[in-house]
């Protein structure tokens, strides 16, 4: 309780319309809504350096405690919101690739970001600022402002630059273990004292009333809590409810001509999406073990991470969709989006 009073006190205090940072001519966001969320520049200190324990080692998360997880080139590591619920970026890099884990409390997005921005690999931390709730991180390269959700500059030096993202699973931490024993998981030594055990916002997650900053336009279409995945394409953003997945079940669809599959389950707690490539029959949900989650023609079995494990595809690699979860009410304010029904 002491940990939430401490945040909204902040957030009272500090969420003055933000006039520091020039005219509205040079924010690709109007400058008027963009608040100070209250702890200030790296007031909520980004991780640089994070620490990881093999997944079988792991002795602080519970089963049901939600990690965003990366996996490339057969390495995989997990990031847990407990962490990053106090944190919101870790810098950080697999097999050769250098990114940003961004995850925004408010919004319940995790997103990870390429670190090489027009040549240059930067970090990324918290402005301490929000637009429409959600995260504003800056690249320490130019001191450039991004949109969490947008994906993209949207004011500095790097304005108008498009983020790459780097595609990431969000689960539950019997899931992704049971689908990568084999993976690290960041600990606790961060260097900071927080108090990991606790969840920072009160009864935020699950209040679907509960907001400490506004949000606009509000879409009541589905429960403003409620998780899904956002499908974004050139044309098309198409929200998949966590709610769709009763049991372990594939979407089949198809956006801007292409061929889609999203594969979730609610009980496992994941939804996933990737380009059908050469999987043209029909795809179906399996009840095979982690990390196999569906099946497709002529034998070839699909892993949650996108890579074909059996049957004459093996090895392929499935093409991810730009894709992250996040709470439904956050999507719709940021995109004009369908609901798949």
């Amino acid at each position: 309780m002491k940990n939430l009073l401490f945040l909204v006190m902040l957030a009272l205090l500090g969420c003055s319309k933000d006039d520091n940072n020039g005219s509205s001519a040079d924010w690709l966001i109007p400058s008027d809504e963009v608040v100070d969320g209250g702890p200030g520049k790296d007031g909520i200190p980004s991780i640089e350096n994070p620490q990881f324990d093999i997944a079988t080692d792991n002795t602080y998360l519970n089963d049901q405690d939600l990690v965003v997880g990366i996996v490339h080139d057969g390495a995989a590591k997990a990031y847990p919101h407990r962490i990053l619920d106090w944190h919101e970026i870790v810098n950080d890099n697999l097999s050769g690739v250098n990114y940003a884990l961004t995850y925004c409390p408010l919004t319940g997005t995790g997103i990870a970001w390429n670190r090489e921005v027009n040549g240059t690999t930067t970090t990324f931390g918290v402005s301490g600022k929000l637009y429409n709730t959600n995260l504003l991180p800056y690249d320490r390269a130019t001191d450039s402002y991004w949109s969490q959700i947008r994906l993209d500059c949207v004011n500095g030096e790097n304005i108008n630059t498009v983020i790459e993202t780097v595609p990431v699973i969000e689960t539950t931490w019997a899931t992704w273990k049971a689908a990568y024993p084999n993976s690290s998981v960041m600990n606790l030594s961060t260097g900071f004292n927080r108090n990991y055990s606790a969840y920072p916002y009160g009864d935020y997650r699950t209040n679907h009333n509960n907001f400490l900053f506004s949000v606009s336009p509000m879409d009541d279409r589905l429960p403003a809590k409620e998780r899904a995945l956002i499908v974004i394409s050139d044309q098309t953003q198409r929200v998949y409810s966590i709610e769709l997945f009763d049991d372990r079940r594939v979407i089949e669809d198809n956006i801007d001509g292409v061929d889609i599959i999203v594969m979730g389950s609610k009980q496992d707690n994941y939804i996933v999406a990737y380009e059908k490539g050469s999987l043209s029959q029909v795809t179906t949900a399996t009840s095979q073990g982690l990390p196999i989650v569906a099946t497709a023609q002529n034998g070839n079995t699909i892993a949650l991470d996108g890579t074909v494990v059996n049957g004459p595809l093996q090895g392929t690699q499935l093409k991810a969709m730009n894709s992250f979860i996040g709470y439904y009410f956050s999507l719709a304010a940021f995109y004009d989006v369908e609901i798949y029904e």
